[in-house]
């Protein structure tokens, strides 16, 4: 990551005990009529109790260079010890950190540290290893060789010294830097905080200057909620929502969301947190599995899954040429609006040669959906004169599935295909193993996964926290390229989907966390585990994906890589999601 230019000159307004505000309006001070909540004197008693947590009261005998040259002898060792304990030497299945911890048998939980209750804890300062994903994070989410990712933005430096607009990523990582550097060099850093705008960046205009501000802040609120100071993370918080909006620029939103999820994970601390929540988040699980008018309107405008899914049907079609009749088990149907695709590839193959196009939909969404779904895809295959036919499995608990749970004839060629289907089962290994071997005993010639490419199962607060943050960043970035603010799909993704999968990762621990996603190469190692080899994506398959980005007015944002055998689509550098294919030996 390049280093961003911030002079000590930035610093110069928090000289002493007082702070600056000249050449700013009192106007400035009040969003949408409210007053900043921090504009108040009384506020600076938080900022002592700061000093006083951090070891900087005047009691103290130990000066404050003393005290920062400690604090930076101790991060290096203590980053030095971490890189030794946590990176592997060689990949395990669910290893945590860069991966998730491999299930060793089927009995196998997550360990997940609970928050603690104790008020009695002394505070730790921001955890080091987090200080380093933060400021290594442009290396961790890009590779360095020619091959695989290379970088559409700017380098901070120049982005702080010119007129370039801060994307949202280079908004992050300028924070993230900020904030290293306050942390490091002055550990009376909150005083910022006072007025929004006490220390404004060379280069850049006032709007950007507050939304780096606004993610540093988020950045120390989440410090705060780790070391369990709530009282000081729900001051930064308030100071946060005053500035966040859930219907303005991109971190805005994206900070709003953060910051409420943050409230939560307060709550959940001090034991405010209720039943009615927690149904409301299960909900929320159940929909994602499903579909709506939002869900369509984000297809179509959004490239990620239609670039995935072309993709993927046109290896299916490639390993099912030769058949008569082809049967696909779809763990994730949805509105199975890409099968119309699959379809019209077939029924223009012209030779009759396909007997029967059979297609059973997997899963515990609404049977109601499901129906939907089959009348949809019947009726359009009817239109081709394809011979099709639609099987329902209905299971309450994937855990139930069974092989004699899908009508499988022997003259049928299988193909399975798992779309962000098998990261919900990451909570529960069981029944992730389960799945898998009964996949397994069904023996299907090809079998196409297609995930979130990310890793949000850290047991670590922190370094969630800043992996969902980055990620994140990228489809609100995404969003505001592809639709506009107003929109009612926009309105709804981004509240409904993405917003509460913001707050269960980043609020919730154990068994009330079920969104764990992990990277590729996670899924590599834990499918090596049932005799699954990955085969290599086709120059076909490739050309579908890219022709469909084409299509797309952004489609320029998006990066098509390779990573081993399989693809990674991102948004401006971003990984987003994975795409691999798969066979048993």
């Amino acid at each position: 990551m390049a280093n961003v230019s911030i002079s000590n000159d930035n610093f110069s307004d928090f000289q002493g005990d007082h702070f600056q505000l000249e050449g700013y309006e009192r106007s400035e001070l009040v969003v949408n009529g409210v007053d900043d909540p921090w504009f108040e004197r009384e506020y600076c008693a938080d900022i002592d109790s700061l000093y006083s947590m951090r070891g900087l009261n005047n009691e103290e005998n130990t000066s404050n260079e003393q005290v920062r040259t400690n604090l930076l002898e101790d991060q290096q060792q203590s980053i030095s010890d971490w890189m030794q304990n946590h990176l592997p030497t060689n990949l395990q299945p669910f290893q945590v950190e860069s991966t998730v911890e491999a299930p060793k048998s089927d009995n196998f939980q997550p360990q997940v540290p609970e928050p603690g209750n104790s008020s009695n804890e002394n505070p730790k300062p921001f955890s080091l290893a987090s200080l380093e994903l933060l400021n290594n994070y442009g290396r961790l989410s890009k590779k360095s060789s020619e091959e695989n990712w290379s970088s559409n933005a700017l380098s901070c430096e120049a982005c702080l010294g010119n007129s370039h607009k801060l994307s949202m990523e280079e908004t992050l990582r300028v924070a993230g830097e900020r904030y290293i550097q306050y942390y490091t060099q002055r550990l009376d850093g909150l005083s910022m905080f006072i007025h929004p705008y006490g220390s404004a960046l060379s280069g850049l205009c006032m709007e950007e200057t507050k939304d780096v501000e606004l993610v540093h802040l988020l950045l120390a609120a989440a410090e705060e909620v780790s070391n369990q100071q709530f009282h000081l993370a729900s001051k930064l918080i308030s100071r946060c929502m005053w500035v966040a909006s859930d219907s303005g620029n991109p971190v805005q939103r994206l900070s709003f969301y953060f910051a409420k999820a943050l409230e939560e994970r307060i709550d959940r601390s001090t034991g405010r947190y209720t039943s009615t929540n927690k149904d409301h988040h299960l909900n929320i699980k159940t929909m994602s599995q499903g579909t709506n008018s939002a869900f369509l309107t984000c297809h179509q405008l959004i490239p990620f899954n239609q670039v995935m899914q072309f993709a993927g049907i046109q290896t299916i079609v490639e390993n099912v040429r030769s058949a008569k009749k082809i049967h696909l088990i779809d763990f994730n149907i949805r509105s199975g609006i890409q099968w119309t695709v699959l379809i019209q590839a077939l029924a223009e193959k012209g030779d009759s040669s396909i007997e029967l196009l059979k297609i059973t939909a997997v899963g515990s969404t609404e049977k109601e959906n499901f129906e939907v779904t089959s009348n949809t895809l019947r009726s359009f295959a009817k239109s081709l004169d394809l011979p099709f036919s639609f099987d329902i499995v209905f299971v309450s608990d994937m855990k139930n599935f069974k092989k004699e749970s899908v009508n499988i004839k022997s003259d049928e060629t299988v193909a399975v295909y798992c779309n962000s289907i098998l990261r919900t089962m990451i909570p529960r290994p069981d029944c992730l193993d389960s799945l898998m071997k009964v996949v397994r005993s069904i023996g299907p010639t090809v079998i196409v996964v297609g995930e979130v490419e990310a890793n949000h199962n850290s047991p670590s607060f922190l370094n969630r926290f800043i992996e969902t943050l980055f990620f994140y960043g990228a489809f609100f970035d995404c969003f505001e390229d592809c639709m506009d603010r107003g929109s009612p799909c926009r309105t709804t993704i981004e509240g409904v989907y993405f917003g509460e999968g913001i707050r269960n990762i980043v609020a919730a621990e154990g068994e009330d966390r079920f969104t764990r996603n992990v990277k590729l190469e996670v899924w590599r190692a834990f499918f090596a585990r049932f005799g699954m080899v990955e085969e290599e994506l086709s120059e076909s398959a490739w050309y579908q994906a890219n022709l469909i980005l084409k299509q797309f007015a952004q489609g320029s944002s998006c990066d098509l890589q390779k990573d081993g055998k399989g693809l990674i689509i991102g948004w401006k550098g971003m990984p987003i999601h994975s795409l691999s294919i798969w066979k048993f030996l």
